[in-house]
């Protein structure tokens, strides 16, 4: 997570210039995404983020295999149904067994505007044996490194 000089945590307003574009999907917002206030409920956000993850894993032919060690999401501008939202994945650069992941999603009814960034730690991990593993090949091969 980016941090400011005296270490407070640093809110995203943009995906950092340096991290790489993996994925883009585009999605319907649904009725049921949305809260009392006719807005998307900020829990959603973050299930965006999770499935845009998860269909760049299967594009590349790889496992779900992960935890999250954190998450976080910046909420630009509102979503109001009904919209098409594009969410887009980028990465940051990998470590030995974990990756920083940006997100950015975008409002396709209000001229591809971006109302959300976010940010998340990706750690692969053996579930069975309750520790982190290395970052699999078919992962960094796609990461370029």
């Amino acid at each position: 997570m980016p941090r400011e000089p005296d270490g407070k945590v640093a809110y995203l307003a943009a995906v950092p210039a340096g991290a790489r574009f993996l994925h883009s999907s585009l999605y319907s917002m649904r009725w049921s995404d949305m809260d009392a206030f006719g807005h998307v409920n900020n829990a959603c956000y973050f299930t965006y983020f999770e499935q845009v993850r998860v269909d760049w894993l299967d594009a590349i032919g790889c496992g779900h295999d992960l935890v999250l060690a954190n998450v976080s999401c910046s909420f630009l501008k509102p979503l109001k149904f009904p919209a098409t939202l594009e969410v887009r994945l980028y990465a940051g650069e990998p470590g030995r067994s974990s990756l920083d992941s940006y997100y950015e999603i975008l409002d396709h009814s209000q001229n591809r505007r971006i109302c959300a960034v976010g940010h998340g730690t990706i750690v692969w991990y053996d579930h069975r044996n309750g520790h982190s593993v290395p970052i699999p090949v078919e992962v960094l091969r796609h990461l370029g490194d």
